[in-house]
């Protein structure tokens, strides 16, 4: 055969692969509102920057009808491309064969774009659109599966893994996008459960859809196993290209540097003014986050889920940080189960990939309660004390009001190698508030008073002492807890100064094989 012959060959059987399923099933995924594997890697990447592995793959199962059903690249397209001039690996499962379903080869085609990524040090992303095992294949297909969870587990830390799930996502599969760093699904076309509504109701009784059992929405507000949800796939393409600019390459770098026009020493005139001076009264954290990050920009992470801790990506001078701040207009900003363990796994992210972490604090406690104590708040309250305890990149924590009792400690406190923490003027921080306080400190005394009158004339006293003492930030200052009192408005100012101080910071954990945070 002449070399005109097989570069022809060569040619039809790109375009072969290139069909995946075949024209029919291509409509069919684009009239459910879906891409298709390419497409999606198409808007991923740099234009023209996509390098493909393995197209001519294909299963090697003959049973249950398989022999001769050959589909090259046999469900899923891997390979390497680039996102702002950036390497990136990447697979996306193809559900126009066999729906998507994971094959022996299939699994072979993801751990090696892994093990090229865990090699050269840079991300990997995973698109999911898949229905599971192929069950014809049996034990390789649960295989192949174990083979990716290995390769996840070896690679957290050490690469940034994003997963976008864009469809259905079952049984075994749920768990490698559960091994990442991020997960992004779409609204109303993705799914992610261990079980579904049939074995759901045979097994409990229960009836429920597919979309509130496993949906987008289910898993940013309830589960919080998904960080993101986009409104189509489009919208968490554009996100993963987002999230990706915040972060290094691996675990080696430092974080991104960018250029910056935005002004180090602007002034925040309002943030004077955001704290209501009544101390019960609420405020929006986010305004205070964007009044002092570069350009006002900051992408939220697990925006619907536990809400009163606020976490996410910003900019200060061009240099990529990591937020964590209570959120005081929703439930007073209280540490509760799920917001210790969604700003824990947030700081160990940020702690993994030198991300420096901005603390922005104002807590009022941890939630009581039966359900809190009975739910583990003490195990999980422990996660967020051990993260910030356990990371060793620059940290700067600034009070903004209150800051009480374990709370205290646990917020990026100077006791957990907080770098840089400042405090604004009006900051309280004390064992308790000074209703709290009283009921305590003067239990004997209010025993005694048996006028109603007076009792609420010596609560009221005793109370405005307590604040006289505490409702500002000066007693912790005295002991070297807070480095320095700042004027509001000059916060960004502060924190940008502290990062570049911090740049050099050298810290380090005793050896250990590794920790055993409390789980």
């Amino acid at each position: 055969m002449a070399i005109e012959e097989k570069i022809k060959e060569l040619m039809q059987m790109r375009e072969r692969a290139r069909l995946g399923g075949g024209e029919k099933r291509i409509a069919s995924q684009h009239q459910k509102g879906k891409l298709t594997a390419r497409e999606r890697i198409d808007l991923l990447l740099d234009e023209g920057s996509f390098e493909e592995f393995d197209m001519f793959v294909s299963h090697r199962c003959i049973d249950f009808g398989l022999k001769g059903q050959d589909y090259l690249s046999d469900g899923v397209v891997t390979g390497y491309g680039t996102i702002d001039g950036r390497l990136v690996y990447v697979f996306s499962q193809d559900f126009t064969v066999f729906g998507g379903s994971l094959s022996e080869m299939y699994a072979q085609k993801i751990c090696k774009v892994m093990d090229k990524a865990m090699k050269v040090g840079a991300p990997v992303i995973g698109i999911n659109d898949s229905g599971g095992a192929r069950i014809q294949e049996g034990v390789k297909s649960l295989g192949g599966y174990a083979d990716i969870f290995q390769r996840n587990i070896m690679a957290s830390g050490v690469i940034p893994q994003i997963s976008a799930i864009f469809g259905p996502c079952a049984g075994g599969a749920v768990y490698s996008p559960a091994l990442t760093d991020f997960t992004i699904m779409t609204k109303e076309t993705s799914y992610m459960f261990v079980t579904g509504p049939k074995v759901v109701k045979t097994v409990t009784g229960e009836e429920v859809t597919t979309e509130n059992l496993g949906g987008a929405s289910v898993h940013t507000t309830k589960s919080g196993v998904a960080h993101f949800a986009a409104e189509n796939e489009e919208e968490g393409i554009l996100l993963i290209r987002k999230i990706l600019s915040y972060l290094p390459q691996n675990n080696l770098e430092e974080a991104p540097l960018v250029p910056c026009d935005d002004p180090i020493d602007r002034l925040e005139e309002s943030l004077n003014h955001i704290v209501p001076d009544n101390a019960n009264k609420p405020y929006d954290v986010k305004d205070v986050i964007h009044a002092i990050v570069d350009e006002n920009e900051f992408l939220e992470v697990q925006r619907y889920y536990a809400p009163n801790i606020i976490t996410g990506f910003a900019r200060f001078n061009g240099q990529s940080v990591g937020i964590v701040a209570n959120q005081p207009s929703y439930l007073a900003g209280v540490l509760d189960i799920n917001a210790s363990r969604k700003g824990a796994r947030f700081v160990r992210f940020c702690d993994a990939f030198n991300i420096p972490i901005v603390t922005l604090v104002d807590v009022p406690g941890f939630l009581p309660g039966t359900a809190q104590e009975y739910g583990g708040i003490i195990i999980h309250g422990a996660k967020i004390l051990f993260a910030y305890g356990e990371a060793t990149v620059p940290k700067v924590t600034i009070i903004l009001r209150k800051a009480y009792g374990g709370a205290y400690d646990v917020m990026s406190s100077k006791h957990l190698r907080g770098d840089i923490n400042y405090a604004w003027p009006g900051a309280e921080i004390a064992v308790m508030g000074p209703k709290g306080a009283i009921e305590v400190l003067h239990a004997k005394e209010l025993s005694e008073i048996t006028d109603d009158a007076e009792k609420v004339k010596f609560i009221s006293e005793k109370e405005e002492e307590y604040r006289n003492k505490f409702a500002n930030p000066y007693i912790a200052a005295k002991y070297g807890y807070i480095d320095d009192v700042i004027e509001p408005r000059n916060t960004r100012f502060r924190v940008i100064r502290a990062l570049q101080m911090l740049a050099t910071k050298k810290d380090t954990n005793p050896p250990k094989k590794h920790s055993n945070i409390p789980l």
